[in-house]
């Protein structure tokens, strides 16, 4: 697999700790390391393919101007408790829908090589304004008016 302006296939390699929460344990997954997945696979490690989409560069460049820019490691969980990573992503958004749905969202600092071809990416495509969208306000009793008045 090769790396293109758009696509990064990746090895995710995840460990598990052990937490004290009050007077429970509780296994907490975190990303232990993430590679180009360019050589030979590492041991315990999952293939997942990044991919950059030209409508969601507005919130790559939020995401880039943070202090510490993160990448987003969508998991599935097949009911045994370890995530399976299935998808990498920059976007903000694509990870807080996941975990609206209740799937696992693992996070790290974006590595350098990444933020750099993010870069690259927005610079190449050219930067998407930011849109805030706001509704409009409908002036409901001001219509019912004007259509009483017409009939």
């Amino acid at each position: 697999m090769q790396r293109s302006e758009s696509l990064w296939p990746l090895y995710v390699t995840l460990k598990s700790t052990e937490v004290q929460v009050g007077r429970w344990s509780q296994t907490r997954w975190e990303i232990d390391a993430l590679l180009p997945a360019s050589g030979e696979k590492p041991e315990g490690a999952h293939a997942v393919m990044m991919e950059l989409f030209l409508d969601e560069r507005a919130n790559y460049r939020l995401n880039l101007d943070l202090d510490t820019p993160k990448l987003f490691v969508i998991c599935d969980d097949k009911g045994d408790g370890v995530p399976v990573p299935m998808a990498v992503t920059a976007n903000q958004n694509v990870a807080a829908g996941a975990l609206e749905g209740d799937t696992p969202v693992l996070t790290c600092p974006i590595p350098e090589a990444i933020g750099c071809w993010l870069e690259s990416f927005l610079t190449r495509h050219g930067e998407q304004p930011i849109n805030a969208h706001r509704r409009k306000h409908i002036n409901v009793r001001g219509e019912l008016k004007s259509k009483r008045g017409q009939a």
